[in-house]
Protein backbone atom coordinates (compact mmCIF):
# COMPACT_ATOMS: atom_id res chain seq x y z
CA UNK A 1 0.00 0.00 0.00
CA UNK A 2 1.25 3.48 -0.74
CA UNK A 3 1.33 6.45 1.62
CA UNK A 4 -2.24 7.35 0.59
CA UNK A 5 -3.53 3.92 1.62
CA UNK A 6 -4.13 2.56 -1.89
CA UNK A 7 -3.18 -1.08 -2.34
CA UNK A 8 -0.22 -1.52 -4.68
CA UNK A 9 0.19 -5.27 -4.22
CA UNK A 10 -1.77 -7.77 -2.14
CA UNK A 11 -0.90 -11.31 -1.15
CA UNK A 12 -3.42 -13.44 0.71
CA UNK A 13 -2.04 -16.57 2.34
CA UNK A 14 -3.12 -19.05 4.97
CA UNK A 15 -3.01 -18.15 8.64
CA UNK A 16 -0.31 -20.72 9.30
CA UNK A 17 2.25 -18.57 7.43
CA UNK A 18 3.91 -16.21 9.93
CA UNK A 19 4.24 -12.51 9.04
CA UNK A 20 8.02 -12.83 8.80
CA UNK A 21 7.61 -15.35 5.96
CA UNK A 22 4.56 -13.67 4.44
CA UNK A 23 6.56 -10.55 3.65
CA UNK A 24 8.78 -12.67 1.40
CA UNK A 25 5.76 -13.97 -0.53
CA UNK A 26 4.56 -10.42 -1.10
CA UNK A 27 7.80 -8.65 -1.92
CA UNK A 28 9.40 -11.28 -4.19
CA UNK A 29 6.94 -10.45 -6.96
CA UNK A 30 6.34 -6.82 -5.99
CA UNK A 31 9.95 -5.74 -6.53
CA UNK A 32 9.85 -6.08 -10.33
CA UNK A 33 6.47 -4.32 -10.60
CA UNK A 34 7.38 -1.53 -8.14
CA UNK A 35 10.99 -0.57 -8.89
CA UNK A 36 10.71 2.77 -7.06
CA UNK A 37 9.77 1.08 -3.79
CA UNK A 38 12.43 2.14 -1.27
CA UNK A 39 10.95 2.33 2.23
CA UNK A 40 8.58 0.12 4.22
CA UNK A 41 6.71 0.75 7.44
CA UNK A 42 5.89 -2.56 9.11
CA UNK A 43 4.39 -3.56 12.44
CA UNK A 44 6.23 -5.57 15.07
CA UNK A 45 5.15 -8.90 13.54
CA UNK A 46 7.62 -8.36 10.71
CA UNK A 47 10.69 -7.58 12.81
CA UNK A 48 13.42 -10.17 12.86
CA UNK A 49 14.02 -12.34 9.81
CA UNK A 50 11.32 -10.64 7.69
CA UNK A 51 12.81 -7.20 8.22
CA UNK A 52 16.35 -8.46 7.72
CA UNK A 53 15.38 -10.24 4.49
CA UNK A 54 13.79 -7.09 3.03
CA UNK A 55 16.84 -5.02 3.92
CA UNK A 56 19.50 -7.48 2.75
CA UNK A 57 17.88 -9.13 -0.28
CA UNK A 58 15.93 -6.19 -1.67
CA UNK A 59 17.94 -3.26 -0.33
CA UNK A 60 14.88 -1.58 1.20
CA UNK A 61 14.90 0.57 4.30
CA UNK A 62 12.46 -0.97 6.78
CA UNK A 63 11.04 0.89 9.78
CA UNK A 64 9.20 -1.08 12.46
CA UNK A 65 6.28 0.86 13.99
CA UNK A 66 6.12 -0.26 17.62
CA UNK A 67 3.60 0.35 20.32
CA UNK A 68 4.87 1.77 23.57
CA UNK A 69 5.29 -0.94 26.20
CA UNK A 70 2.32 -1.64 28.44
CA UNK A 71 2.30 0.63 31.48
CA UNK A 72 3.56 -0.66 34.79
CA UNK A 73 0.94 -1.39 37.42
CA UNK A 74 0.65 0.99 40.38
CA UNK A 75 1.62 -1.75 42.81
CA UNK A 76 4.83 -2.55 40.91
CA UNK A 77 5.71 1.15 40.49
CA UNK A 78 5.36 1.73 44.25
CA UNK A 79 7.56 -1.28 45.02
CA UNK A 80 10.25 -0.06 42.60
CA UNK A 81 10.14 3.44 44.13
CA UNK A 82 10.51 1.98 47.63
CA UNK A 83 13.50 -0.13 46.56
CA UNK A 84 15.22 2.87 44.95
CA UNK A 85 14.47 4.93 48.08
CA UNK A 86 16.44 2.34 50.10
CA UNK A 87 19.39 3.05 47.82
CA UNK A 88 19.04 6.81 48.35
CA UNK A 89 17.23 7.72 45.13
CA UNK A 90 13.91 9.45 45.61
CA UNK A 91 11.66 8.72 42.62
CA UNK A 92 8.03 9.69 42.13
CA UNK A 93 6.31 6.36 41.50
CA UNK A 94 3.59 8.01 39.36
CA UNK A 95 6.19 8.90 36.72
CA UNK A 96 6.91 5.18 36.33
CA UNK A 97 3.34 4.45 35.23
CA UNK A 98 3.66 5.79 31.70
CA UNK A 99 0.86 6.92 29.41
CA UNK A 100 -2.47 5.17 29.46
CA UNK A 101 -5.22 5.05 26.88
CA UNK A 102 -5.32 5.31 23.11
CA UNK A 103 -2.13 6.08 21.25
CA UNK A 104 -1.84 7.05 17.58
CA UNK A 105 1.00 5.11 15.96
CA UNK A 106 2.81 6.68 13.01
CA UNK A 107 1.61 5.35 9.62
CA UNK A 108 -0.62 2.73 11.31
CA UNK A 109 -3.74 4.80 10.71
CA UNK A 110 -3.16 4.52 6.94
CA UNK A 111 -3.39 0.73 7.17
CA UNK A 112 -6.45 0.78 9.42
CA UNK A 113 -8.21 3.27 7.14
CA UNK A 114 -7.55 1.01 4.13
CA UNK A 115 -9.00 -1.96 6.01
CA UNK A 116 -12.08 0.17 6.70
CA UNK A 117 -12.39 1.03 3.00
CA UNK A 118 -12.12 -2.65 2.06
CA UNK A 119 -14.68 -3.77 4.63
CA UNK A 120 -17.27 -1.39 3.13
CA UNK A 121 -17.57 -3.86 0.25
CA UNK A 122 -20.09 -6.58 1.01
CA UNK A 123 -17.86 -9.51 0.04
CA UNK A 124 -14.93 -8.08 2.02
CA UNK A 125 -16.87 -7.50 5.25
CA UNK A 126 -16.29 -11.13 6.27
CA UNK A 127 -13.79 -13.71 5.12
CA UNK A 128 -16.05 -15.82 2.91
CA UNK A 129 -13.42 -17.07 0.49
CA UNK A 130 -12.01 -20.58 0.43
CA UNK A 131 -9.15 -19.82 -1.95
CA UNK A 132 -6.41 -17.28 -1.32
CA UNK A 133 -6.48 -16.23 -4.99
CA UNK A 134 -10.18 -15.34 -4.69
CA UNK A 135 -9.47 -13.20 -1.63
CA UNK A 136 -6.71 -11.37 -3.52
CA UNK A 137 -9.01 -10.79 -6.48
CA UNK A 138 -11.65 -9.21 -4.24
CA UNK A 139 -9.04 -6.90 -2.66
CA UNK A 140 -8.07 -5.69 -6.13
CA UNK A 141 -11.71 -5.36 -7.18
CA UNK A 142 -12.56 -3.32 -4.07
CA UNK A 143 -9.57 -1.01 -4.54
CA UNK A 144 -10.34 -0.59 -8.25
CA UNK A 145 -13.90 0.39 -7.36
CA UNK A 146 -12.62 2.92 -4.83
CA UNK A 147 -10.16 4.48 -7.29
CA UNK A 148 -12.73 4.68 -10.09
CA UNK A 149 -15.19 6.43 -7.78
CA UNK A 150 -12.49 8.94 -6.83
CA UNK A 151 -11.67 9.58 -10.50
CA UNK A 152 -15.34 10.10 -11.29
CA UNK A 153 -15.59 12.82 -8.62
CA UNK A 154 -12.78 14.90 -10.13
Amino acid sequence: MDTEGLVLKAKVHSAKVPDQDGIKLLLKTARERLPRLSHLWVDAGYQGRGKEWAEQELGLSVEVVRRTPKPTSEKTAKIWAQEWAKEGQEIDWQKLLGRRGFEVLPRRWVVERTFAWLSQNRRMSKDYERLCATGEAFVYAAMSRLMVRRLART
